[in-house]
Formats: C-alpha cells, structure tokens, sequence
C-alpha cells in the first residue's frame, strides 16, 4: 500500500467515525431531552391530578368530554393545520385570549393596590386633559399645542387631582371608575381604528356599542361566576373587545381563513354539551381544590376554604417591578458595557474586572442575594422586613446579572457592520444604539428576560431571609405594605399537619403559580418573536 493509499484509508476511516459519534450525540441528546420532557409531563401531570381532583371523578365523565370537548377540538386543529391560513387564525384568538386575559388581570391587581379613587382623580384631571390637547394640537396642525404644552397640562392636571383628594368625599362606584377610566379609552380606540374602515358613523356606534356591550356581559359574568361586577367589567372589557376585533377583521379581510374563528366556539359548545350530559345523566365528576373559590379567597386554616388569592396578587405585583427593574437597570449595564465601556489601558481593565464578577454573581446561591437584601434594603436604608419594594429589589438582584449576560451577547450578536453603516450615515454613537443595536438585539433580550423572570417567581429563600410572611390574609395595597408570595404560601401549607393540605391545596397552588409562569412566558415568546420576524 502506498503512503498516499494509506493518506486516504485514514481519512476515510476518520470520516466514519466522526460520522459515528456525531449521529451517537444526536440519539443520545434527543434522548435525555426526552426523558426529561415526559419525566417534567408525568410530575406536572401527577401534580394537576390531584389539583383538579380527577380521581373522584367516573370513567364516564372521561368518556363523556373526551367525546364532546378533546376529539371535535383535535380534529379542528388537524383540519385547521391543513388548510392554509386557518391555523393562523387559531393562534390569533388563542393568543389574543391568552394575552387579554392576562391583561385584564394585571389591570384588576393594578386596581387592588392602588388607590381607584385617586387614580379616577389624576385620570380626570391630568391624563384626559393632555391627551385632549395632545389630539387636537395634531388634528389641526397647530404648533402651540406640541410639546412641552401636553406635558405641563399633564403636570398641572395631576397635582390639581393629588390636591382634590383630600376635600372630594362622595366618589362613584367602582364599577363607574372602571367604565371611565378604562371602557371610554378602550371605546374610544376601537371607534376611532373602525371610523377608519367604516367611516365616522360606524365607528361611533363600535365606540359605542363596546362600551354598553362591556358593561353588559361584565354584569352577566359576574352574576354567574361570583366575581364581582367592577372584576367582570374588566375581564369582559379587555379580551372581549380584542377577540371581537380580531374577529370583525378576520371576517372582512381574510374570508377563507375566518373559519379558524370557530375554534373557541366548538370548545365553547363542546363543554356546555358536556356539562349538560354529565348533569342529567347524574355521572361523579372530578372534585377540584383549584376553583373559583381557592383563586379568590384568602388562607384559612380550614384546608376547604383555604385560598390563595393575597399571595396571588403579591406574586404579580412583585414580579411586575422586578421585571422593570431588572430590564431597566439590565439592558443599560449591558449597552454601556458593550458600546461605551472602554476596552482598553485602566479603563479596560477596569471593565474586565466587572465583566468577571457579573458572570461569577450568576452563579452565586439565591440565599445570598437575601442576606445582601437583608442587609442593605433592610438593614442600611432601613425599608423594613417582608414589604413589597424590599421583595422586588431583592429579586432584581437575583436577576440582575442573567439580564446583564443575556442581553450582551444578544447585543454582541449584531453584526459589526450596521453600525458602521448608521455612521457611516452621519448617526450619532446614541443614535446608532437607539435605532440600529437595540432593535436588532432586542428578540435576544427578551429571551434572557424571559429565563430570568422565570427564576424569580419561584424563589423562595430571598423572600424568607428579608422576612417576607408565609401567610397574609390581604394583599398588599402599596409599595412599602407587607406581602407573601405563593412560593411562599405554598412552603408554608406543605408543613401543615393536614393531609388535605399537603396533597390538595398544596397541589392547586402549585399548579396556580405553573400557570401564571407559563402565561407570562407564552406571551412574550409570542410578542418576540413577532417582533424577531417583524424586523
């Protein structure tokens, strides 16, 4: 055999087995991946069951929402995936159902920790006034009503209704609140996009017509779900009017994919049939412990009554203010970092040294993050053990360095050549950055935010360390007024000598906090990536 014979016997030889190993690697990653999918469905599954109650439940109840809900919904989806357009729409309603809904309960928990009566004032007096000054000044092209004049009515109409709280005793109901300070906005909106479209009559009667319709079956749904009226108001108010928009708008401009708007209708339908079967039939059905009842009420010892609706609120309102912080404080450490920082001489070393101790704060223990909370927001600036504000700083700084990391390399990520080009056009360095980097990056951002928010919700040792309580009976109405969180809850009736407690209620919370994790997710993986495929 001659050298250049065994050259090219080695080489093949070499080939294969790189071949070898590298289809080795696929099989073993798909794998591990998934084992640890179905080992993740069969505990969120187990966990669900005894939520839900599912083992009180008759085989033929099964039978009975299989037949009417699961095989109509399956097969829709099958004949929606098949034909083009129709899934788009599906994934339209769902996700605008999903979003409104999320909406309309951020709204709801803005509501219970704030003061409504004020918020009417400073809407009425600050926020109605500049935008009023703000649409005329741009329907008549009028240049003494640009800014800074909307902004100085906003001030002045702001410090006029702080000033009117005190003497102002007689208020309207809340639900009249929630009709002017949200329903006329969100009238006003879809009358004005479908004047547009139809023309100022018809988009008056839209303006209208949603602001009745609102108030209408918000009414109804609180009479049959126990909600409350001003809860009902919102929650028809917000994801009603954006599905039946989207609807309207389908129907018009897309009228071979609107029959994807007869998805919700068949799951709707689906389960009213089989409620009404399993009624006059008299089948068992399952015995949940997560109900309206557990979503609205506050802890008891009684695990029955026990509900989780404090922790709920302090969950949501404290990862509201970490996320803006976190993103805030996250994404310009990240920019100055990357477009500013200097890279070299003491200046440069310097920004090694932090960027090193970012990347090593990453990996540090999330207890330690609560003694430095507890140290410094507690301790030092004296804020006080177990409020709101302590909690949210706290878990930003948990956070804080993913967000960092994340969004560098996100920012890293952008080709060099963009920005040559945006200077090459005359921008300035903040230019560049504001118009060019940051809407390229921000898709990456998002999903470092995303994995991060993710960790913050389901911490528990921090919130234990700075002193937050395990159970709350109220939830928190301001920045600096006590709060639990449902990791918290949820530790605290795992402990509980109860057998009720630590397999049903413990169970429903657990599934209440995985549902408002995934919610948020899903929604900002939707609205990144439309965003990534916008840009």
């Amino acid at each position: 055999m001659t050298a250049a014979e065994s050259t090219a016997s080695a080489t093949t030889d070499f080939g294969s087995v790189s071949r070898v190993k590298s289809v080795a690697f696929e099989y073993v990653t798909l794998a591990a991946s998934l084992v640890g999918i179905v080992t993740l469905a069969v505990l969120l599954g187990y966990v669900s069951g005894d939520a839900f109650g599912i083992g009180a439940a008759e085989p033929t109840w099964f039978l009975v929402f299989l037949l009417t809900v699961a095989g109509p919904a399956v097969g829709f989806l099958w004949y929606a995936v098949r034909t083009p357009g129709v899934s788009d729409v599906v994934e339209g309603v769902v996700v605008r159902l999903i979003g409104g809904t999320e909406f309309a309960l951020a709204l709801v928990v803005l509501f219970v920790v704030t003061d409504i009566q004020l918020w009417m004032l400073l809407y009425t007096f600050g926020i109605v006034p500049a935008v009023a000054v703000l649409i005329y000044g741009s329907a008549n092209d009028d240049d003494r009503l640009s800014f800074p004049v909307p902004l100085a009515v906003l001030v002045v109409g702001l410090a006029v209704g702080y000033v009117l709280k005190g003497p102002i005793n007689t208020y309207p109901t809340d639900v009249i609140i929630y009709l002017w300070t949200v329903g006329v906005p969100v009238a006003a909106y879809y009358g004005y996009r479908w004047r547009d479209r139809t023309g100022t009559r018809a988009g008056a009667l839209v303006g209208i017509g949603t602001l009745v319709a609102a108030a209408t079956a918000g009414f109804g749904l609180a009479s049959v779900s126990g909600v409350g009226p001003s809860v009902g108001v919102i929650l028809v108010l917000v994801p009603g009017t954006l599905i039946a928009s989207y609807a309207a708008e389908t129907a018009i401009d897309r009228p071979l994919a609107r029959r994807g708007l007869l998805f919700p209708v068949v799951v709707l339908v689906g389960l009213l049939l089989g409620q009404l079967l399993v009624t006059t039939l008299g089948i068992v059905g399952p015995e949940p412990w997560l109900d309206g009842q557990f979503l609205t009420s506050a802890p008891s010892r009684f695990a029955e009554e026990a509900g989780l609706y404090p922790a709920i609120i302090g969950s949501v309102f404290v990862i509201s203010l970490v996320a803006v912080l976190s993103f805030v404080f996250g994404v310009g450490c990240a920019v100055y970092l990357e477009e500013y920082a200097p890279q070299s001489g003491y200046g440069g070393l310097a920004t090694s040294v932090v960027q090193v101790n970012i990347s090593n704060l990453a990996g540090v223990p999330s207890v330690v993050y609560g003694l430095l909370g507890l140290g410094i927001f507690v301790n030092l600036v004296g804020f006080g053990f177990g409020i709101v504000l302590v909690a949210a700083m706290t878990l930003s700084l948990l956070i804080l360095p993913i967000v960092i990391i994340s969004s560098q390399e996100a920012i890293r990520s952008v080709p060099d050549s963009q920005r040559q080009a945006a200077y090459g056009m005359g921008a300035t360095r903040w230019q560049t950055v504001r118009s060019v980097v940051l809407p390229e990056a921000l898709p990456g951002i998002m999903t470092g935010s995303i994995l991060a928010l993710g960790r913050a919700i389901g911490e528990t040792a921090p919130l234990i360390i700075i002193g937050v309580a395990q159970t709350l009976f109220s939830p928190p109405t301001e920045l600096f007024g006590r709060a639990t969180a449902m990791p918290m809850q949820i530790y605290g009736w795992a402990f509980r000598p109860q057998e009720a407690f630590r397999e049903g209620v413990v169970a429903a919370g657990v599934v209440t906090l995985m549902v408002v994790l995934l919610s948020i997710n899903s929604v900002a993986i939707y609205v990144r990536n439309n965003y990534q495929r916008g840009s």
